[in-house]
């Protein structure tokens, strides 16, 4: 059986690292699995956010290290760094939006799993880190790249070098972490928040996400003029209509439902 759930309610799919037992460790077959389901996910023109989030009260205690001498459990390796990453799919650039729920322990590459997301949901017993640092074991599925874009290059390192456990509140703190829920409903308010995100007109929030991801790298000139560009069409197929609305009176004094 797969140690990877994929559930769909509506227009939100959760898939789940399903190995409670090793605390959600990912080996190779399960990291093929996964990059499996997110590419289902991407393929599905009705699903319009994911949640990923572990059974248990573990999100992802990492690669399972005791695959890496196992030929029929191994991750894959690539000497170039090209190909899939070894945790599945943390070398995919999505382009809809994922919800990371986090319980328990997400560290190395567990860490690097919940960095992929866009928004980060964490139980108050969470605790995230670079556990890796202590066994020889370096970030190679984005954790170097997208920690310091999401926290800032001072509170990377800080995690990075040392190895040290990060609770939610602080992971909060420094932006790593977007909201902090009691432990046990972590996954309930990342499916709420996903249903929050897909209920809005995805062209204009699709465009402005990819907006954000496409400006690193740019100059600043570059960046707005991409920003622009990129925007208009959903400026004209969505923000007319939602225009007039707001100026018939919608939206007014803080009240967005229908």
């Amino acid at each position: 059986m797969s140690a990877v759930l994929f559930d769909v309610d509506g227009v939100v799919c959760t898939i789940t690292i399903d190995n409670p037992k090793r605390r959600n460790a990912v080996d190779g077959v399960t990291a093929r699995a996964l990059k499996e389901a997110f590419l289902r996910f991407e393929a599905d023109a009705d699903l319009r956010v994911a949640v990923l989030t572990g059974a248990g009260d573990c999100f992802c205690a990492g690669a399972d290290l005791t695959s890496l001498d196992d030929p029929q459990r191994q991750h894959e390796f690539r000497e170039d760094g090209g190909g899939a990453g070894p945790m599945g799919p943390s070398r995919l650039a999505l382009n809809k939006p994922l919800i990371a729920a986090i319980e328990g322990y997400a560290v190395a590459g567990g860490l690097e799993l919940a960095l992929l997301a866009d928004l980060r949901v964490a139980a108050d017993n969470a605790v995230l880190g670079v556990f890796c640092r202590r066994w020889g074991v370096p970030l190679i599925d984005g954790g170097t790249v997208r920690l310091p874009r999401v926290v800032g290059m001072g509170h990377a390192m800080g995690m990075i070098l040392t190895g040290r456990p990060v609770g939610a509140q602080e992971a909060q703190s420094m932006g790593l972490v977007n909201r902090v829920t009691a432990a046990g409903q972590a996954l309930l308010s990342a499916q709420s928040l996903a249903r929050q995100v897909a209920s809005f007109p995805q062209l204009c929030m699709l465009a402005d996400r990819h907006s954000a991801y496409a400006q690193w790298g740019m100059s600043v000139g570059d960046a707005l003029r991409h920003e622009g560009k990129n925007g208009l069409p959903a400026l004209h197929a969505e923000g007319v209509g939602g225009a007039r609305q707001f100026a018939g009176g919608a939206g007014r004094h803080g009240q967005f439902a229908d």
